[in-house]
């Protein structure tokens, strides 16, 4: 005689008499055959000349190229109206996967407000930008500092780390940026705090990445030696294009000409067998866009095939500065013209270029650093800031002071002014095709100043990024079959994590 299942210390639904009642096939049991599925609102989608649908989506940083006899059928399945999954077949399955199809029901700017969420609240990381000196012995015509101090006091150093000691416990990443000023003007504030930081974080356990924004006219072998010995390996050096043009745009402060030495440095750099990564970053107006054709050649005679090295072009911008009336800037529309005619003859030459659309731009790919509750400047005098341009130029900006015991005294308002959600009280943000990747602060600083929409340049030349990406991805095949095999369901794939 069997025993009825004790149900005050068994529940009904784990007994084994009452697991055997399910019927598998009943249909209350069964996995739904299929569902409604719809385009993401987040997807970008354009043509090559050749026919290739190239799609990319902002929420999930996938892209994809479809060969041009693929394209009738995807766009098909990502109409307007929809498609049942059920006779969506691989094209759809995969489309869903990679996040160009979403379930019907879904509500994907409540998705972007979790991933904010989820990112600008996380207190396993902590981000630091530490000015070694406020000062520089550089005086570049576009600056917009005003080099009222010098090098980081030993005082203010003892409590970076006091900080860094109170927190190492609880966090899993530590991101040191080395600004300025110059910083190398504070070698020695660096030479105190570089080696405990890459120590600490070492016997703790704890991710370290160090980076360094530096002129580089201090950046000797001896000094990069020490650099690299403490963890910091990934610098930004500019250089303005020939000499006669940077040093009119770069002069030491006693008015004397940089760029010898700074490409004597560079190339000091490129000799050597360690693993760094290093952006020459090109600034660029109507004044020195002549002659960047033999800039570029230079370039390759240093440059070409060391994956260390990677060109990046920028136009000048009228950034506060006291000679922002006599920038002679581009246009918008020029600006862009020119940045692409320049990516492009720079790859020509075998060159490393970056700036515009890259793989993995998805979510929160294009949001201010500032944003970031955990990310803050921690200036010579003990100031904590967070944007890099306001400095302590404007009040806003100073959040805090960094504390003797290493604690964070911060203004609460300051700091959810800077970090606040915007896109939540934004209608057009939150119908933007761009909004998970910026999520409306791609620059908090634009919407504070000019109460609007801080979009990022990429929202307006997606498309032809994509395709220039997808030109250049091509054209380093040599003429193979870069994109997929003839019987794959899709082209070249773009993941998220390249």
């Amino acid at each position: 005689m069997s025993r009825t299942p004790d149900f005050i210390t068994v529940s009904p639904h784990d007994s084994v008499v009452n697991s055997l009642a399910l019927d598998p096939t009943d249909p209350g049991n069964a996995a739904p055959e299929y569902r409604d599925l719809r385009p993401s609102r987040f997807n970008v989608q354009t043509t090559t000349q050749d026919g290739w649908l190239l799609l990319w989506n902002t929420y999930t940083g996938n892209m994809n190229a479809f060969r041009p006899e693929q394209r009738p059928r995807v766009l098909d399945l990502l109409a307007q109206e929809g498609v049942a999954g059920q006779v969506a077949g691989k094209f759809g399955q995969y489309l869903e996967d990679r996040g160009f199809l979403i379930p019907s029901d879904a509500d994907e700017v409540r998705r972007v407000r979790y991933e904010f969420g989820k990112e600008n609240y996380r207190t396993d990381i902590l981000e630091l930008i530490l000015l070694p000196s406020e000062d520089c012995n550089f005086r570049c015509t576009y600056c917009y500092e005003d080099f009222r101090r010098g090098t980081m006091k030993p005082e203010v150093r003892d409590s970076v780390k006091k900080l860094v000691e109170s927190r190492i416990k609880n966090i899993n990443e530590l991101t040191v940026g080395w600004f300025g000023g110059e910083p190398l003007y504070g070698l020695k504030a660096i030479e105190d705090l570089a080696p405990f930081l890459a120590e600490i974080c070492e016997r703790e356990g704890v991710d370290y990445f160090s980076h360094m924004t530096t002129n580089a006219y201090l950046l000797t072998d001896e000094v990069f030696e020490k650099l690299l010995s403490w963890k910091i390996t990934d610098y930004q050096i500019t250089l303005d294009g020939l000499p006669e043009h940077h040093n009119q745009h770069r002069p030491r402060r006693d008015g004397e000409g940089t760029f010898d030495v700074i490409f004597q440095n560079l190339a000091s750099m490129s000799r050597r067998e360690e693993d760094f990564s290093t952006v020459i970053r090109v600034n660029f107006d109507q004044t020195n866009v002549e002659g960047f054709d033999e800039f570029l050649k230079l370039l390759e005679s240093e440059f070409k095939d060391d994956d260390r090295f990677t060109i990046s072009f920028h136009a000048v911008g009228r950034w506060g500065g006291d000679n922002d009336a006599n920038l002679d800037v581009c246009g918008k529309n020029e600006a862009h013209s020119v940045r692409m005619r320049f990516k492009a003859a720079a790859r020509a030459l075998g060159l490393k270029v970056t700036s515009g659309w890259q793989p993995g731009a998805g979510v929160g790919s294009q949001v201010c650093y500032a944003v970031r509750p955990y990310n803050f400047i921690v200036g010579a005098h003990g100031d904590l800031m967070k944007c890099t341009i306001d400095l302590d130029k404007k009040d806003r900006n100073m959040v805090g002071k960094l504390l003797p015991d290493g604690t964070l005294d911060l203004n609460l308002d300051k700091m959810s002014k800077w970090t606040e959600p915007a896109f939540e009280s934004d209608t057009g943000c939150q119908s933007c095709h761009m909004l998970p990747a910026c999520q409306g602060v791609h620059c908090p600083q634009i919407r504070m100043d000019h109460d609007k929409a801080p979009c990022p340049s990429i929202r307006r030349t997606a498309k032809e990024e994509m395709a220039d990406y997808f030109q250049a991805k091509q054209a380093s095949a040599d003429g193979t079959e870069p994109l997929g095999r003839k019987d794959e369901p899709v082209g070249w794939i773009s993941k998220a994590s390249e």
